[in-house]
C-alpha cells in the first residue's frame, strides 16, 4: 500500500481501545476477555461500550455469568461488536457473542495518569464494573497494514501501552486470571494494554 499524509480509505471509527485478557497459566486458554471502546468519532455518533465475557464458552447471560456489552450508545455498541470486536483475534470463536445482552451504561469515569496505572468504572443497573491497569510499560506507536489487521480490510493507527498486572471486577468479585505474554503483530506483548488514538480505516 502507497504510504502518504492522507490515506484513501473512509474513516469508521477513532478513539481508546484497551483491553484485558485474563488466563491461568501462560500456556493455557483465556478465560475472561474484555474490551473497552471510548469512541471519539464513527458514523453512529461518539460513545463508550464494554464487552465482557467472563466465560467466552457460554451462551448463559447476565447476572448468571458476567457476558455483556453496557453502552451509551446502543447503536455504536452493536456496529462495533458485529464488525470489529467478533474479528479481533481472542474474541473470535466465543460462544457467548450468541446471547449477547446489550445492557444501559449509567455512569462511566475513568482514572489513574496513565503513566503508572488507568482505570474505568462503569455502571448499569444492578452492575458495579470496575477495570485497572497496573505496572504499565513505556508506549509504541503502531500502524498495522491491513493484512495484519483483525479485520483484514482495514489499516489501524494506534499508540498501545503494555500492562504487567490488570484485573476486572464485577460487583466486587475479581475475576480470576491474569495478564500474559502474547503474540502480537510480529512481537511480544502483554494481553493487558492501553490503546489510545486508535483509528481504523477502510483500506
Amino acid at each position: 500500500m502507497p504510504q502518504h499524509p492522507f490515506p484513501d480509505g473512509a474513516v469508521d471509527w477513532s478513539g481508546d481501545n484497551p483491553g484485558i485478557y485474563l488466563k491461568d497459566s501462560a500456556e493455557g486458554p483465556f478465560k475472561s476477555l474484555m474490551v473497552w471502546f471510548r469512541i471519539a468519532w464513527s458514523p453512529f455518533g461518539k460513545g463508550h461500550a464494554v464487552v465482557l465475557f467472563e466465560d467466552p464458552s457460554s451462551t448463559a447471560g447476565w447476572p448468571t455469568v458476567a457476558n455483556f456489552c453496557v453502552s451509551d450508545n446502543e447503536p455504536l455498541a452493536r456496529y462495533l461488536v458485529e464488525n470489529f470486536c467478533k474479528r479481533f483475534g481472542v474474541f473470535r470463536d466465543a460462544k457467548a457473542f450468541g446471547p449477547l445482552q446489550y445492557l444501559p451504561m449509567t455512569a462511566h469515569a475513568a482514572g489513574g495518569d496513565n503513566l503508572r496505572s488507568s482505570s474505568v468504572s462503569v455502571t448499569a443497573p444492578g452492575l458495579q464494573l470496575e477495570l485497572l491497569w497496573g505496572q504499565l510499560g513505556k508506549p509504541f506507536a503502531a500502524d498495522v497494514l491491513p493484512d495484519m489487521t483483525a479485520t483484514g480490510e482495514h489499516e489501524m493507527y494506534s499508540v498501545f501501552v503494555e500492562s504487567a498486572e490488570a484485573s476486572i471486577t464485577v460487583n466486587g468479585r475479581q475475576l480470576p486470571g491474569h495478564p500474559f505474554p502474547r503474540p502480537f503483530m510480529g512481537r511480544t506483548a502483554s494481553s493487558a494494554f492501553l490503546a489510545f488514538s486508535e483509528t481504523w480505516i477502510t483500506a
